[in-house]
């Protein structure tokens, strides 16, 4: 019945709502609409309403949780995003990540769960960036962080151009291996193709980016000690 789709509507919208206001907008009595109203309760949306007959009526302000549908995309970057979010240990908003995790990985297949625990252990939390680092820092350019997103979540090459601290920009093949953290500043940490050997790059210094076909294998974060030792200066 369109009715009760409009009924459905209207309660989803946040209005302060009334029965009698209901009744006298859909031109029904206000025995009508309660009937309208508890065929919508069979159908399972959680309607509330207070008693009289100017009560107010409204849906339960839990009605929408549970019922949101997460593509794998969206699934894996809310996993990693929560995983951040706990390495941080931000004292705030964190007691219910672990509860949430859990609830979103019992979803998965077990191959998927396998996927996305490697890509979340490729995820690096280390200390905020410092005074100098953030006094030369600007938002990594979207278009960059898109295509870097997707090369690192499905193992891609990247063919890079990279503006170094001093100012020089070079073009370069990189492996993007792991990704690194020093709020607010992100690092890729890669193989690079020019150096043959593996390098550190700032993010915000990436200035143009394109996906290559050709795929790599992660390699041990142990091979980028080196390239660790001193992000403040870091420049290939």
């Amino acid at each position: 019945m369109k009715r009760l789709e409009l009924i459905s509507a209207r309660l989803k919208s946040d209005d302060a709502l009334t029965v009698a206001g209901l009744s006298a907008e859909f031109g029904v009595s206000s025995r009508t609409l309660s009937r309208d109203i508890e065929i919508l309760r069979d159908q399972g949306l959680p309607i509330e309403a207070d008693r009289g007959r100017g009560g107010g009526i409204r849906l339960h302000r839990t009605w929408g949780i549970g019922r949101v549908n997460f593509s794998y995309a969206e699934a894996i970057d809310l996993l990693v995003s929560l995983a951040v979010a706990e390495q941080m240990k931000s004292p705030f908003f964190m007691a219910e990540l672990a509860p949430i995790r859990r609830k979103l990985l019992a979803s998965f297949s077990p191959r998927l769960k396998t996927e996305i625990s490697d890509i979340k252990s490729r995820v690096l939390v280390g200390e905020a960036a410092s005074h100098m680092v953030l006094s030369a820092f600007s938002a990594p350019r979207p278009a960059v962080v898109e295509v870097l997103h997707q090369a690192f979540v499905t193992r891609h090459q990247l063919a890079i151009t990279y503006r170094s601290i001093d100012g020089q920009t070079t073009n370069r093949i990189i492996e993007p291996h792991y990704l690194l953290l020093h709020s607010p500043v992100w690092y890729v940490l890669a193989f690079d193709h020019l150096r043959n050997d593996v390098r550190t790059f700032r993010c915000d210094r990436i200035e143009k980016v394109t996906l290559v076909e050709d795929r790599f294998q992660v390699i041990n974060i142990d091979r980028f000690e080196a390239t660790l030792k001193n992000l403040d200066v870091i420049g290939p």
